[in-house]
This record gives structure tokens, sequence and C-alpha cells, in this order.
């Protein structure tokens, strides 16, 4: 059912089962899948793909231009997987030439109100954020992030799969998989036990991450040794693996670490 108020492009591809609520507007080179449901007000610009059974709510803007200076009309895109939800007066920007020439996000995300996907940022599946929440340009956003409320992430920072960000946190390093980040700028603070737990990790599963982990942080060691030895550790600690592999940049200090005098953070 469309609402006799929305405004929908020609060139407009539209599943014949989607919902659209009054005076949203659906631009130009737009598609959206079967199942997806959008309320009042939202506007969807092209290029854009949207998949199937998503819910978009009121005041949202879905697929604008990047908010990069140097965009100058280029045909860059926004795709958009299965099963998200996406609530009120979220931004989703396309993406840049300079980037990757699209945003992307897959299925079954819970993006709460006032969310901002900035150009070029690529989210996986599963992930929660919370209000306010807000991605820079080119920012990585791996399966099963948490990201609390009012929490960020600088550009080209890369968060791995189920790491936790915790409420304001701010973060300008990358973010290890399975890693609790706290504070601004973020800090580790441990793994995130209970979400791997959700997951149906099991106990000794958890205990190879804390493994890693601690050799990561808290040996002393420099960071191609530390993550060598993880590593090398793959036959005994295969969950390690992951873990380290995110760790192993060119730069200490291109990833989250703790504050020298910060002990709780090791």
């Amino acid at each position: 059912m469309i609402h006799s108020t929305a405004i929908i492009a020609d060139s407009a591809k539209i599943a014949d089962d989607v919902q659209i609520g009054a005076y949203s507007i659906v631009g130009e080179n737009v598609e959206i899948g079967s199942g997806t449901r959008i309320e009042s007000h939202v506007v969807i610009s092209g290029p854009t793909v949207i998949g199937k059974d998503n819910h978009i709510y009121q005041f949202a803007s879905i697929g604008d231009d990047p908010q990069d200076k140097k965009y100058a009309d280029e045909p860059t895109r926004l795709i958009i997987g299965d099963r998200n939800t996406i609530r009120e007066f979220c931004t989703f920007s396309r993406g840049t030439i300079q980037g990757d020439h699209e945003t992307t996000m897959a299925d079954d995300n819970w993006i709460m109100a006032y969310v901002h996907v900035a150009h070029d940022c690529h989210i996986g599946s599963n992930t929660i954020m919370a209000n306010n929440t807000t991605l820079a340009g080119h920012v990585t956003i791996g399966d099963w992030v948490i990201m609390a409320g009012f929490s960020g992430a600088h550009q080209f920072c890369k968060v791995g799969a189920h790491a936790f960000l915790g409420m304001y946190c701010g973060v300008n390093r990358d973010v290890p998989a399975y890693t609790m980040v706290a504070g601004t700028p973020g800090v580790p603070r441990g793994i995130n036990s209970e979400g791997l737990k959700r997951r149906e990790f099991d106990t000794q599963q958890i205990k190879n991450i804390k493994d890693a982990y601690r050799l990561i942080y808290r040996k002393g060691l420099k960071l191609d040794v530390a993550t060598q030895r993880s590593k090398s550790a793959r036959p005994t600690n295969p969950n390690s693996t992951y873990f380290s592999t995110r760790c192993a940049r060119p730069s200490a200090a291109s990833f989250a670490s703790p504050h020298a005098d910060c002990p709780g953070c090791w």
C-alpha cells in the first residue's frame, strides 16, 4: 500500500507489497524489496538499494548526498540488506568516489533514533546502534557489534565483530574483535564475555579469546611480537586468530590501547 500523498519517482523499482506512508518521498534510482515498510515523512534518495522486510521509521533520510566537501554529484550508492530496523531521524549517506563508491549495511541490524552513518561506511549483520550513535566516513563495523548511546567512531576506524562500545565512548583507533571499549577516547576494558555467552560461545572459546587479549594487552610485548605469538598459538587457540589479525596493523597507535594511568583498563 502506498499512501496517496507519497511521491514516488518514475524510475523507482518498488515491490508490490511494499508499504509507504504519508508524505514520504522515494527518489530516482531507488529499489525497495518485498515486505519493506516505509513510515510517513521518510526521504529516500538514489541510487539506493533496500532489500526485503526492512522497517524504516518516520523522518529518516536514506541515501542522500555524502557530507563530504569533495563530493561533486558523482554516481555513488547506498545498499541496505534485509530485515533491518531503522528508527526515527536516522541519516544514511551514499558513498564517494574517493572511498568505495558505496555505503553498505547487511542484514538484521537494529538502528535506533538519530543514528548517523556517513559515506563509505560498511556495517555487518546483527549489530545494535543505540540512540545518537555516529559513524564518520569510511568506518567498518563487524557483525554483532553493539554501540551504546552517543558512542561514535572516527573516520577510517574498524570495529571488530562482537565488540561492545560503552555509552558516550568515542573511538579514534581500531577496536579488535570481541573487545569492550569505554571512555573518550575509548580504551579497552576486557572482552565482551556476556555478549559472547549470548552468542553461544562455549567456555573454552571464551577462555581462548581472553588468553589472546591478555597476550596483546597485558604481557608488555611489542605489538608485532604479541600478534606473532598469538598467531603461532592457532593450533591450540583458534579463536585467537581473528582477534590477533585485527591488531596486526602497521603501528601500535592504530588500535585502541589502555592508558598508562588507567590500571583498570588492563
